[in-house]
């Protein structure tokens, strides 16, 4: 009986465990107990102009509880606020035209200065906004469901944590200069120390695959020109640019890189930390500085816009310049003017005459050097080099940098003269043979003369192109005056004849003038004849593609290299975009875009000889119905030849000289190398566009089914490809046609569901069910998904910028969080858009009201 009441009682007690197991699984997670908002105005405490939103326990005595600071003491804490953007260049404050960073900063004052609080001093040490400065009334709010966000004035989101649903119960200032998001047991959701950006205080780790991008100035904190990454091959430094120019490598005999740590190493030094396996927990000290005992809780490292690393003592001094003792001074790239030369920190100009050597900055040019003729891509046959003797180049350091490897001097000058995008060509090679490493950097930035090479193994020289003919232009002035003057006497003689005159000529003219456009073009790419392409593709034997204004073959030139020839069907439809697509494609060179090598242009025949690119078309993998010839493409390669095609786009649109908008970006000509890299081809229907220009006015052109809404009213901006690169995104991660006639009719177009189930918040059905990896990755293929949307607002001007959706791929940027998931009719809202401009109120014809929506 004793057993029975037992094995009862223990019965009982387990069912009420269980119960009370169940009741707490089925309560809801704690969250924020109420919003809680700041809003950047007057209202909020003001240090230094600067509104404080939060404080740690130091900055809140010295600030808020009115504690008493003797005249010796130095009080130091963190702050987060909203921190104006140039009042410290103008010394002046504006509100109404203020604009604001959300910033943490940490504040030092003494007694000296106390109660005064317009003289803390505050060092910026992370930034949430850091592109986008926000104007007077903007709002920063911790939401109810753990989502700290901030927003402009007018409502739109700039930045957000999004930690929606991620148990926050509050936000705290730490005095380690850390932001902290945390839950009802204090455990850290979300930090700003896993978010930097140009600076490291003591504590913070920068991670592998992590960056310190430099500010603009001192008075701009926008991203600037350099960057600070760790890699698993060492702690490399960059200049930003088409291909980024690396000029600091450390840590690369370290295997397997993790980390760097500014720490503490003593009562009297700091130091950089290196972390990685080898070294055990607690990581291995590299450059070192000694600093005061005083100056240790104010101490940051901060990545400098020049791109030197300097460990600052709080906002008065700076303690130490990290790198001093490892990079010297002219090893960095802005330290001298472009083109100017460096020599043991002193600046110099490089002579007109070659052999010389160089002299100290003085003259003309604004740089205090006199100028270098300017070149351009027209009359390459009167660019010649000067030659410079015991000159380097900041990237020798980066052994992948060169263009050509084991070649020899005049091999680097030709490379350097055919190629129109050339300014400088280096060339090095060890003293005992002649076959070294060709360099065509772009941009050039600073040279390096070293007379005595004391830091360098290798002789080095440097050839700069200029313009060595002046008179050619004159005479082409003279030359026109000449035949003007002509023509005008033809005119006087008679009105029959001269019109007779001007039809021959004009038509005589532009045949020529087709003629005079390719004896420029072949300056700087090769000209083919006929004759050889047909030898070289077996007389246009093995078709790879057709295009609307031609066909593509495969060919092989006689050394060996595989090549695609596009041939022109039509000439009378396609010679404007012959042109404008060797002009283009001949004049830009990224990794991202297919290379031209040449053309032909021979009586009625045009063609455009291209790089071979052996994988073929984007849409044949991922539309593939024989997977045993071209299997399913995993997740990670969707998401390269993603990001490949956004970087391409982003340097048409804003690293050339003209934005470059494609007008056709579409699976097809989307083309993939053997390592499966996207490369964007066919620029047949791009469209130029100054960079004061704000769009351009054209008729419609493109492929239906990626067109943007807003061509169908003839305004073209670079949003249009945004909108293309959209839909082919859609297509990579759903892994089917945005208009599929197989499929039935309420399914044929792919567009009108994907916008419904991002609504429905239900992507994860979208994802490629053919699939298995990437069913896998399904959480990964929702956020791409969801840039694609982004791209695909109906409104061009609330879609992004290709060089923020390339930041949003790679994890460096939040996609817009309110976004449009309606179709608008392209035809209706090119109407709308007339109809605005014009000031009329056509009525909408029935046919047009009953298209698709």
């Amino acid at each position: 009986m004793a057993i029975w009441t037992t094995l009862k009682a223990v019965m009982q007690f387990l069912i009420i465990l269980f119960l009370a197991f169940f009741v707490a699984a089925q309560t809801p997670t704690a969250q924020v107990s109420t919003p809680t908002s700041w809003t950047n105005n007057i209202s909020l405490p003001s240090v230094s102009y600067s509104r404080i939103i939060l404080s740690d326990g130091n900055a809140s005595a010295a600030l808020f509880e009115n504690k008493t600071i003797s005249s010796e003491s130095m009080v130091r804490g963190s702050v987060c606020a909203f921190y104006p953007v140039d009042y410290l260049k103008d010394d002046q404050f504006d509100p109404d035209s203020a604009r604001f960073f959300l910033v943490v900063a940490l504040l030092e004052t003494s007694g000296y200065n106390f109660p005064d609080l317009s003289n803390y001093g505050l060092s910026n040490i992370w930034s949430a906004n850091r592109n986008k400065p926000v104007r007077e009334n903007a709002t920063l709010q911790l939401l109810v469901d753990g989502n700290l966000e901030l927003r402009d004035a007018d409502g739109s989101l700039v930045w957000s944590t999004n930690t929606s649903n991620k148990s926050v119960a509050g936000m705290k200032m730490m005095d380690t200069g850390n932001l902290v998001l945390h839950d009802t047991n204090n455990n850290i959701v979300w930090q700003s120390f896993d978010h930097p950006t140009d600076t490291l205080v003591p504590g913070q780790k920068l991670v592998r695959g992590q960056k310190l991008v430099s500010s603009v100035s001192e008075y701009n904190i926008s991203e600037g020109n350099f960057y600070l990454s760790v890699t698993s091959h060492g702690l490399l430094g960059f200049y930003q640019a088409n291909v980024p120019q690396m000029y600091l490598k450390f840590f690369d005999h370290v295997w397997n890189l993790e980390s760097i740590e500014l720490k503490y190493s003593g009562s009297e030094d700091i130091a950089l930390y290196v972390n990685a396996p080898e070294f055990g927990a607690l990581g291995s000290p590299w450059l070192s500085a000694s600093v005061s005992v005083r100056s240790r809780p104010g101490l940051f490292l901060k990545f400098e816009s020049n791109g030197h690393l300097i460990l600052h003592d709080g906002s008065m001094t700076v303690a130490h310049n990290m790198l001093t003792s490892h990079i010297p001074e002219c090893d960095y790239p802005t330290i001298c003017n472009d083109y100017e030369f460096c020599s043991n920190g002193m600046c110099l100009c490089p002579p007109g005459l070659a052999q010389g050597e160089p002299e100290l900055a003085q003259g003309e040019s604004e740089s205090g050097c006199p100028a270098i003729n300017a070149t351009t891509c027209e009359n390459l046959e009167y660019h010649s080099l000067l030659t410079y003797q015991n000159v380097y180049h900041f990237s020798y350091i980066d052994d992948g940098a060169a263009a050509l490897k084991g070649t020899d001097i005049e091999s680097c000058k030709k490379e350097c003269l055919k190629n129109c995008s050339c300014k400088v060509a280096l060339f090095r090679h060890d003293y005992n043979s002649l076959l070294g490493d060709c360099f065509l950097p772009s941009p050039v930035l600073t040279l390096i003369y070293d007379e005595y090479r004391r830091r360098y193994y290798k002789s080095s020289y440097a050839f700069i192109k200029t313009l060595n003919n002046k008179e050619n232009g004159r005479g082409s002035s003279r030359s026109k005056i000449v035949a003007g003057s002509t023509i005008g006497a033809f005119f006087l003689v008679g009105l029959a004849i001269g019109f007779w005159f001007v039809f021959l000529r004009n038509k005589r003219e532009e045949e020529e003038y087709m003629e005079d456009n390719f004896d420029k073009l072949s300056g700087m790419l090769m000209r083919f004849t006929y004759q050889e392409l047909i030898v070289a593709t077996g007389d246009f034997k093995e078709k790879l593609g057709e295009g609307g204004f031609g066909s593509v073959f495969e060919g092989t030139l006689q050394k060996g290299d595989k090549i695609a020839v596009k041939r022109l069907d039509s000439i009378g439809q396609g010679k404007k975009e012959f042109l404008a697509e060797v002009e283009t494609i001949g004049s830009i060179h990224h990794v991202n875009l297919v290379r031209l090598i040449g053309f032909c242009a021979e009586k009625v025949h045009r063609l455009l000889v291209y790089e071979f690119m052996c994988n073929g078309s984007l849409d044949k993998w991922i539309f593939s119905k024989e997977p045993l010839l071209r299997p399913p493409l995993n997740w990670e390669i969707r998401m390269t030849i993603v990001l490949n095609i956004a970087k391409g786009l982003a340097y048409l649109h804003e690293e050339c000289r003209q934005r470059i908008v494609h007008l056709d970006i579409k699976p097809q000509n989307i083309l993939l190398d053997e390592e499966l890299r996207a490369k964007i081809s066919d620029f047949g229907l791009c469209k130029l566009i100054d960079r004061d220009q704000s769009q351009v006015v054209t008729t419609m052109r493109g492929t239906p089914g990626y067109l943007a809404p807003e061509l169908f009213s003839s305004v073209i901006t670079e949003k249009a490809d945004v909108y293309s690169f959209g839909i082919v995104v859609m297509e990579v991660v759903c892994g089917r046609k945005n208009m599929d006639r197989s499929q039935p009719e309420e399914c044929m177009h792919l567009l009108p569901i994907f916008m419904r189930k991002a609504e429905e918040d239900q992507l994860v059905d979208m994802v490629d069910r053919s699939n298995q990896d990437m069913q896998f990755h399904y959480s990964e293929a929702v956020q791409m998904m969801k840039v694609a949307i982004w791209c695909l607002q109906s409104d061009y001007k609330r879609r992004p910028s290709m060089s923020d959706v390339v930041k949003a791929l790679e994890g460096n940027l939040d996609v817009e969080a309110y976004l449009d998931y309606t179709i608008h009719n392209p035809i209706k809202v090119a109407a709308a858009r007339r109809e605005a401009e014009q000031g009329t109120a056509t009525p909408i014809l029935p046919s047009l009201l009953s298209g698709p929506r």
